[in-house]
């Protein structure tokens, strides 16, 4: 419900703030008066576009507030077109915004009826018809669940496609891979021994030279140390510094001792062997021909290559493993949003069949005594997210036998009585939000005037109507009634709004019945009407 309106610098308004009542309250005042500009306002509040040309003065923001039972919204222009929106003093998005407006205001004005040429609207009507808030809520959420899935699914039957194009190379690749038996420090262990088989020979010669010039012969490093050793221990009886110059050289005696044994031992290691040569430079030509197929620095890039490869037939082979998982998820996914639906399908049959009956009544009533209305049902040829079927409202001024379909007979007139009339059925079926009449009895008078008027009434009693009208038949049925008005100052003219009652309301309601000048006649006549709303 919306409890107050404040607005600030917008179009003809300076300053208005009003306190809003239940039920139902009519607005009135002369054409130009600004009772359009109200409306204009708060559909800028809840979220229409900005326009800098409604601010009234340059220099100053434009403000407009609405308070509602539970929240408070605001929006404010700039002079330089910015627009900012808070709900309860928090800033908000502008989807925000509208998801309230959804939820708090229903807008109704002279165009207002072209809804009914609207499927997705139509629809609406026998859901909220038919209470089917919560089942259509439920139905959507397994509907996106099942088309998550059928996403998925063809992701994966997309990734099953490309993994089978490539799997054989991969496979190969990977085989080739293994085959070699490849460890990680290999080439460089094979490098260096092929440089040692490669220079055996010269390797053998090196080290028996080096044998001969150590180790052998009286001319030998070691027949040299032993003879320098003999000297300096004999010299040791006359100087103590010989002596540990004996100790010296008997320590390198003993190293070059050592020395000359690992030169043996590598001696008799290095073999010349062609044959090993030949394994070890093939295997050697083997990795660096794989390192160039692939693109590999290293024989450890190709270990990493190979691991991927195997990490990607894994992958293919556990593909079919979640395509079966996941078609067996679809089916129950698949039975839920098929019995969800069967039940908005009944709720819906049963719903049209009611609502039919009652709103042909209405509109019967409304002077169509001829009117014949029906809601038909046609499947879809798809479940879709809103359910499987298309909701027509078939009309005819004239009788049955002249049903077709709303958008195609009704008149502009019809069409405004016929969704007053679905309006008001709403209202008594659901939680309707605040209701707004923008003078949708345009056109109309007399009789018919007076029971769009009483039409009207019901709806005030079950949910917050705010009428906008031109006829006393309407405006004498207010329970509270707030006049429109202008005043001229010396630049502009500024609208403003206030609440009448008593002898006011009696003369506006006059002025309405006659015009500019106002009769006793017509001032009688107004308090008639008011005396029979009482």
């Amino acid at each position: 419900m919306l409890r107050r309106l404040s607005i600030q610098n917008y179009a003809l308004i300076d300053v208005l703030d009003i306190e809003i009542p239940e039920h139902l309250v009519i607005i009135t005042g002369d054409s130009g008066a600004g009772k359009s500009i109200l409306l204009g306002a708060l559909a800028l509040l809840l979220g229409g576009k900005a326009d800098v040309g409604v601010i009234r003065d340059p220099h100053r923001n434009c403000v407009v507030e609405a308070e509602f039972n539970d929240l408070t919204v605001r929006r404010v222009v700039t002079p330089a077109g910015r627009s900012r929106v808070f709900v309860d003093d928090e800033p908000a998005t502008m989807e925000q915004i509208k998801s309230i407006a959804r939820s708090y205001v229903d807008i109704h004005s002279q165009n207002s009826q072209l809804l009914l040429a609207d499927a997705a609207y139509r629809l609406s009507v026998v859901d909220a018809c038919a209470g089917n808030e919560d089942l259509r809520r439920s139905y959507a959420v397994a509907y996106d669940a099942l088309s998550d899935a059928q996403r998925e699914l063809a992701q994966l039957e997309s990734r099953i496609a490309e993994s089978s194009r490539q799997e054989d190379y991969i496979r190969f690749q990977y085989e080739r891979l293994v085959q070699a038996k490849l460890k990680e420090g290999e080439l460089q262990e094979l490098e260096e021994e092929q440089r040692t088989l490669a220079n055996a020979t010269e390797i053998k010669e090196g080290l028996s030279s080096s044998l001969e010039e150590l180790s052998y012969g009286e001319s030998s490093v070691a027949s040299k140390l032993k003879s320098v050793h003999h000297t300096l221990e004999r010299l040791s009886r006359y100087t103590a510094e010989a002596a540990g110059l004996a100790s010296r050289v008997e320590s390198c005696r003993i190293e070059l001792k050592d020395i000359s044994s690992s030169l043996d031992a590598l001696q008799d290691s290095i073999e010349a062997s062609p044959g090993r040569l030949e394994t070890v430079e093939n295997r050697i030509s083997m990795l660096y021909d794989l390192m160039g197929k692939h693109g590999a620095g290293s024989v450890e890039e190709l270990i990493a290559l190979r691991t991927q490869y195997e990490s990607q037939l894994a992958e293919t082979d556990d593909f079919a493993n979640k395509k079966e998982t996941l078609l067996a998820e679809m089916d129950v996914r698949r039975d839920t949003v098929a019995r969800l639906a069967k039940a908005l399908a009944l709720s819906r049959e049963q719903a049209a069949k009611e609502l039919s009956a009652a709103l042909q009544e209405e509109i019967r009533a409304l002077d169509m005594p001829r009117a014949a209305f029906d809601i038909t049902l046609s499947k879809l040829d798809e479940l879709g997210r809103s359910g499987g079927e298309a909701v027509e409202f078939m009309f005819s001024s004239a009788g049955d036998d002249l049903l077709k379909p709303i958008s195609k007979c009704a008149s502009g007139g019809e069409m405004s009585r016929i969704m007053l009339c679905v309006k008001s059925h709403l209202a008594g079926k659901s939680e309707m939000p605040t209701v707004i009449f923008d003078e949708i009895d345009t056109g109309i008078s007399g009789s018919l005037a007076d029971k769009v008027g009483k039409k009207i009434v019901e709806m005030g009693r079950d949910t917050q109507v705010i009428a906008i009208t031109h006829l006393p038949q309407v405006a004498v049925k207010g329970n509270a009634h707030y006049l429109v008005y202008k005043e001229y100052g010396e630049n502009a003219a500024t609208s403003h709004i206030r609440q009448i009652e008593g002898d006011e309301r009696v003369r506006e309601i006059a002025r309405m019945i006659s015009g500019s000048e106002i009769t006793p006649e017509a001032m009688a006549n107004a308090r008639v009407l008011l005396e029979i709303k009482q």
